[in-house]
Formats: C-alpha cells, structure tokens, sequence
C-alpha cells in the first residue's frame, strides 16, 4: 500500500500542478506575459526554495523531457504554418534560420569571449546555445492572435527552422570540446550531416505518411489523431538513428502535412494543439526544476547572464538578422518586430542541459548564464511584443475564438468594399478578416490586397456588429 500512496501523492502533485499551469496561462495572457516566464519562475523558485525539489529531476531526465516536448510542439509549429504560408516567406525563414543562426552565434560567441571573458571553446558553446528562438514562446506569443502580413509567419517559421540549426550546430561544439586534438570541421562536418538526414527524413516520412492518413481508415475517429502522433514519432526516430537532425524532420514532416486534404484534419489539429500547450508545461517546468545544476547561486553568473542578453537583445540580433531583412520587402516597422520578436526559451535550456550532459568545462556556469539569457528574453522581450507591435504598426490582435463569431460575407459591386484595399476597411478592432476565397480558392491576403465583386470573406467578429459588416462588405442599408 505505501508504493500506491507514494505514487498517489506523485499523482497528485503533478495533475495540480498542470491545473495550476493551465489556469497561469490565462493569468500570463492577461498581463501579456509569455506562459514561459511563469512556469520557468515558479519552478526555479521552488527548486531554489525546497532542497527536494532541487534533485527530484536529473539532468538526463529534464533532457529528455525537453526532447519529446520539442518534438510534439515543431511538429504541431509545422502543421499550423503548413507548407503553401511557409512557401510565401520560404527564402527570408531559411536565411533567417540557417545565416542568421550563424552569424548570432558567432556574434554572440565573440561577446562571451571579449566581454565575459570565456575560452573560445566556452564562447562557442554560449553562442550556439541562445542563437536559435525558441518555438514554445514564439507560438504561445503568437497563438490566438493573428498577425497581417508575413512578419508572424517568418518569425514562427524562423524558430521552427532555427532549431535543428542551433542542435546541430550545438553538438558539434560539445563534440570538438569533449574530443581530444579536434578542430572546427567536427562542427562543419556534424552540421552538414545532421541537416542533410533530418531534411531527407522529413520529406520521406510525410510521403509515406499522407497515403496512409487519406486511404486507411481505422476503427474509431479518436485514433486519427494518435496515428500521426505516431508518425511524427517515428520520423523523429528514423532521422536521429540515422544520425540526423530529428528536430528538422518532424518540422518539415509537420509543414508539408499542414495543408493536405485527409480525414480527420480538424481533429488531428486540435488534438495537436492541445498536446503541444501540455509540452510546453512539461518542457519548462522540468527545465525551471534544472536549477539546482546551474551556478546560479554565483552572483557574478547573472551579472554575465544579463550582459550577454543585452548584448544579443540590442546588438547581436539586430546586426545579424537587420542586415538579411534589408532586402526584403517588409515596411521597417515589420523587419524591426521580426528583429525584437526572437524570443528565447526551451532550445537554449535544452542545449545548455546537453553541454552539462557532456561535462564539459565550465558546464555549470555556462548553464546559469543561458537561463538567464532566457528568463530576460520570455519576461522583457515576451511581454513587450504586444507593445512593440503596436508602437512599430504591425496588426497583431488577439482573437478571441470563443467569444467571436465567423460571418461570411460576399463582395457586392455596390458595397464599399468594392475596389477598396482590405487595410482601407473601417473594421476597427473588433473585426478581422481571416480568410479570402477568390474563384472557389482560399487566397492568401495582405493589407494592400484589392477585393473584387464575388470575394467570400471569412469574418472574426462580435454578433452585434454583423449589420455593420454587412453594410461594408454587402452593400446593404
């Protein structure tokens, strides 16, 4: 009997700490603070406060957790971009993602080395560790709102594609730290291999997966949902077994599955949704439990923890993924969202846990200066981007899908929508136009794209302003 109470208190404490969680993340909604910030402090509180707190998790354990958490939320990132917005941003996403992982890394390696005062080596694994945005806080930042234009979408495809980047890029750091005699082309090396496989992987597993999601059916609708799950599962597998990137293939896998026809995909959809915000729970209550493996008792770590996040904040980042944006054609405003909006969170974490795993030298002090980086990222830069988008003129609102409504209106040649750009609409905030279909297709929109007579536009909205909606967009008195 005192195994099933053990266990039953186990039980308890973690179903109440996911109740607990669950209820945060509308708290952290409402003062514009990323879920993130909130489970990393008060389960880093906890693990500093309560000394069993501290070892209740080893370092291999929060590394794993980290891994399949990572795995549910890019695979659920994938499918929610899909492939035809990713094919819309493709060429900034993949500059951003692998360039300017690249150059951030290097950037920020040569602050830990001239600033701080690390070995190249300790340099180098910092900067591999906190280049790449994290996709847990930058699609809980993004999610339930909806961003004009392609600045959401470049920003959640960057945390997607930057990841493997940033692990891969990571493990061959820990490899040329922990090998006698290396050199940097283990890194180039590792690199190349890792993205070639995971890349690879990826395709083939969704053109395996697609025909069996379209021709097989099974014998409950609520296994729908678990055979993808499965699928990403096992992509996540083949790719890291064959020495791949398992991060870049169920991302791709996730984009090339997000627009396909098949059975099911509401449900597949949602059911995604909901087990990533679960992992993202996990992730970072398990990561805030890590602590105790940190020097964060030093308090020189957070002195050279807030430095670096700084120095990445305001000066990293901007020269390193500024200068790629220059050329591309987004209005400042935009490019310089896409610069604040690079959020740090479980990626970092996580790769600093692989650099504890490794041992290396200084691995404690590396550990405390990432989490700090992160906490500054999800609690300043978090919670700033609602104020950033405002002040920078990026439609980002917040719709709210249980309380607004979807009217479907058609373009009249008498309304006054009629010839009008959709950004010259007076719909003010509380409506927003979330799908345009032209011909018998969904088209995809910017503010400076014209309606024309037999548009059908999709409507989120509150039911008292349906007459005034009608009027705009019908012509009607």
């Amino acid at each position: 009997m005192s195994e099933i109470t053990d266990f039953g208190a186990i039980v308890l404490l973690v179903a109440a700490g996911v109740f607990l969680a669950v209820l945060g993340m509308r708290v952290a909604d409402r003062i514009s603070l990323p879920n993130a910030a909130i489970f990393l402090l008060v389960t880093g509180l906890a693990a500093a406060l309560i000394d069993p707190l501290r070892d209740a998790l080893s370092i291999n354990v929060v590394e794993r957790i980290g891994v399949v958490a990572l795995i549910v939320i890019l695979f659920d990132g994938g499918l929610h971009i899909g492939s035809n917005r990713f094919r819309r941003s493709a060429a900034q996403i993949l500059t951003l993602g692998l360039v300017g992982t690249f150059a951030t890394a290097g950037l920020v390696a040569l602050a830990a080395h001239y600033v701080v005062g690390f070995s190249w080596i300790a340099s180098g694994l910092i900067g591999a560790a906190i280049a790449p945005t994290d996709p847990a806080v930058t699609f809980s930042v993004l999610g339930g709102r909806e961003i004009r234009g392609r600045a959401g979408t470049i920003l959640e495809g960057e945390a997607g594609t930057n990841d493997p980047v940033g692990i891969a890029l990571m493990i061959g750091m820990i490899e040329l730290a922990t090998e006698e005699g290396g050199n940097f082309s283990i890194v180039v090396t590792e690199f190349a291999l890792e993205m070639a496989v995971g890349l690879a992987v990826g395709v083939a597993g969704a053109l395996l997966l697609l025909p069996a999601m379209r021709r097989i059916r099974l014998t409950s609708p609520t296994l729908y949902p678990i055979r993808v799950l499965a699928g990403a599962g096992i992509i996540y597998g083949v790719a890291s077994v064959a020495h791949g990137s398992g991060f870049l293939a169920v991302f791709t896998a996730g984009i090339l599955l997000g627009d396909v026809a098949a059975p099911r995909t509401g449900e597949i959809e949602t059911f995604h949704s909901s087990l990533a915000a679960l992992a993202e729970i996990g992730a970072f209550a398990a990561l805030g439990l890590s602590v105790g493996y940190s020097d964060l008792d030093d308090p020189a770590v957070w002195g050279e923890g807030l430095v670096l996040a700084l120095i990445l904040a305001f000066v990293a980042r901007p020269l390193a993924v500024g200068l790629l944006l220059v050329p591309v054609k987004l209005h400042p405003g935009e490019k310089l969202f896409v610069v604040w909006g690079g959020l740090k969170g479980a990626v970092p974490i996580l790769l600093g846990a692989l650099a504890v795993v490794a041992a290396v030298d200084d691995a404690g002090r590396i550990y405390g200066i990432i989490f700090v980086v992160v906490l500054f990222s999800v609690i300043v830069q978090g919670a700033s981007v609602p104020f950033a988008a405002e002040r920078l003129h990026v439609p980002f609102r917040r719709v709210d899908y249980d309380l607004a409504e979807v009217l479907e209106f058609v373009v009249r040649d008498d309304a006054f929508a009629n010839g009008r750009r959709l950004g010259e609409l007076p719909l003010g905030e509380r409506a927003w136009v979330g799908v345009l279909i032209r011909d018998g297709r969904p088209k995809t929109f910017e503010d400076d794209t014209v309606l024309e007579p037999g548009d059908r536009v999709h409507v989120y909205c509150q039911p008292e302003d349906a007459a005034a909606l009608e009027r705009i967009f019908a012509g009607t008195s």
